[in-house]
């Protein structure tokens, strides 16, 4: 896990990444004036949260200090965080289990793991550890996704490969939101290890290597995963519309099943519906 000192800088970052989003009159303030910048300032979230605005300095700085629950809660309502932001500021500032598991981040799905994945016939389906490493994957997710089973094993990352595959880039029409949604996903789910994370010769060489990707680590978003409608254009299929689904084996916690299931092209259309699998072949442009 990180260190005390990194999680506190994450946590002021986001503080201050968070603080400099909001409006001024999202929380009751009069508009920001023609001569400030957007965003509030550090004496109106300390106001609002009822907290000396030189003790939020010192928060946003990273400094040793050891704010309580109360307090935390009371700034998570000041700053509109989400429920995951929320327990993301908790979870930097001790108030959840910091505890890592011994083992690292397994680089291939167990057996059972795998097994469930190539049953999932004419469905992409992929299998991620918590360091968002991609370990297993079927038939469906190679016919969508052929660079996964060629990319060197060290670069089988989710997050690398969105931010740095022109494939994916391709695949993805909504990439610029998407990209960053993922990202925020993994922030969401790293939240104390993030400091390990930032540091890690992975996350390193994605600032050097993307621009998008050092923009979008700059802006500190959170984001919960929620299942959704996904949208890609395959080179040979064209346009497919999918809904995205994420599951975890009650026996490997740490390990993600997503799967993609046949989606219409609109909310008011309705999915079909199987009396049976689809047939297993990588013929079948709509199941691409």
């Amino acid at each position: 896990m990180g260190t005390a000192a990194e999680r506190r800088k994450e946590l002021g970052d986001f503080l201050r990444a968070t603080r400099a989003r909001l409006s001024p009159t999202a929380v009751g303030l009069p508009p920001a004036g023609p001569r400030r910048r957007g965003g509030l300032r550090r004496e109106d979230v300390a106001a609002l949260s009822q907290v000396s605005a030189t003790w939020y300095t010192w928060l946003e700085q990273g400094r040793d200090i050891q704010p309580s629950r109360h307090v935390l809660d009371a700034l998570a309502r000041t700053l509109r965080l989400s429920g995951t932001e929320h327990a993301y500021v908790l979870s930097l500032a001790g108030y959840v289990s910091l505890t890592e598991p011994a083992e690292p981040a397994a680089r291939t799905a167990p057996g059972h793991v795998q097994r469930l994945l190539d049953a999932l016939v004419g469905f992409p389906a992929y299998a991620i550890a918590r360091d968002w490493t991609i370990t297993g994957w079927n038939a469906a997710y190679l016919d969508l996704y052929p660079n996964v089973a060629t990319v060197a094993p060290e670069d089988r990352n989710l997050l690398w490969l969105v931010f740095t595959d022109p494939y994916v880039r391709d695949l993805l029409p909504d990439w610029e939101v998407t990209s960053r949604r993922f990202l925020a996903e993994f922030r969401a789910e790293a939240g104390p290890r993030l400091g390990d994370l930032a540091g890690s010769p992975a996350i390193q060489r994605l600032l050097g290597a993307s621009e998008g990707f050092r923009e979008a680590w700059q802006d500190h978003h959170i984001e919960g995963f929620t299942s959704r409608m996904r949208v890609f254009d395959h080179p040979v299929a064209g346009v497919q519309h999918f809904e995205h689904h994420r599951l975890a084996p009650a026996d490997h916690p740490d390990l993600h099943v997503v799967v993609y299931t046949p989606a219409p092209a609109n909310d008011d259309e309705t999915p079909a519906t199987h009396t049976s699998p689809p047939a297993p072949s990588r013929l079948r442009p709509e199941l691409h």
